[in-house]
């Protein structure tokens, strides 16, 4: 007997993200969803899914690994990324993922004239950024190489989308765009009982249909309350670093939650490359969290 109690599954887990927006069955969902967040900035018809984990160069052996990462039929690039954590170095992580599909587009043994196709890292936030770069009046925000001064594009091949999905609070009766159906049910597919009507439509009909819980094979059902659990427990242990940093230090109550994430997620038996993905700590630091919970456990 499953542990869940919602009909659907939540979108802000590893899992839910993967499998809705994830898989080439459901492509279709990932395009509508991205046509949605690009809102006529281009149009996308088409995408093949592309290997999502990434290993730099031979001295670092540092991997990176994707939600989700692909390219349209034009063959321009898309990272999209579900960040339910602050990291305090968000902000560079994206900027060295974004250098992954930028190297891997020079050919071997060939001449080549540097002619880039365009990277896009899409970031879906479920915390408030509070950027001083951002607008606080929006939850998109678009940030690309701009010259200074006159503000121009100086190069259009980079873009970065950050939206802070966390900030998004519009009811079912305030859904207007497509768009703004895939903001509610990023944050509320979880907490529906049923396929609200403003939601009826061939996209959002087999979003419902895949997300529905009852119909998951026994694997799958371990692996998405496996992945709920997880996610559950990084947002307690975060949401209580953010109350105690707020009276010790935003910074030291922060760091000691993702320290705890880690712990959790170690012993949940989670690998350390997915551990390092989820709390932005470095394999040397979770391989000492690893060695203290060993010793612990010895003792």
């Amino acid at each position: 007997m499953r542990q869940t109690e919602e009909r659907y599954i939540s979108l802000l887990t590893d899992f839910g993200f993967k499998r809705i927006f994830g898989t080439k069955p459901n492509k279709d969902l990932l395009i509508s969803f991205l046509n949605s967040l690009f809102n006529g900035e281009q149009v996308i018809r088409d995408v093949k899914y592309l290997n999502s984990e990434n290993v730099g160069d031979v001295h670092t052996e540092r991997k990176a690994i994707f939600d989700v990462y692909c390219e349209n039929e034009r063959g321009e690039k898309f990272i999209v990324e579900m960040q339910n954590a602050y990291q305090t170095y968000f902000k560079d992580r994206s900027l060295y993922y974004a250098t992954f599909p930028i190297r891997e587009q020079a050919p071997k043994g060939a001449d080549w004239n540097f002619n880039l196709a365009h990277v896009y890292v899409v970031a879906l936030l479920n915390y408030e950024m509070s950027d001083p770069a951002f607008s606080a009046r929006t939850i998109n925000h678009d940030v690309g190489l701009l010259d200074k001064s006159t503000h121009r594009v100086f190069n259009d091949k980079l873009t970065f989308k950050y939206v802070e999905v966390s900030k998004f609070n519009k009811s079912i009766d305030q859904l207007r765009t497509t768009y703004d159906k895939w903001l509610f049910v990023l944050r509320n597919l979880s907490r529906l009982d049923r396929q609200p009507r403003r939601l009826q439509s061939e996209v959002f009909d087999r979003l419902f249909r895949e997300a529905e819980i009852a119909k998951f094979t026994k694997v799958e059902l371990k692996e998405y309350e496996d992945s709920l659990k997880a996610y559950r427990d990084i947002k307690n242990s975060l949401d209580t670093a953010e109350a105690k940093g707020r009276a010790e230090g935003i910074a030291e109550g922060i760091a000691e939650g993702i320290v705890k994430v880690a712990r959790k997620l170690l012993t949940m038996g989670m690998t350390t490359d997915y551990v390092a993905d989820a709390t932005g700590l470095s394999k040397e630091e979770i391989k000492d969290i690893a060695d203290k919970l060993e010793a612990a456990d010895k003792g």
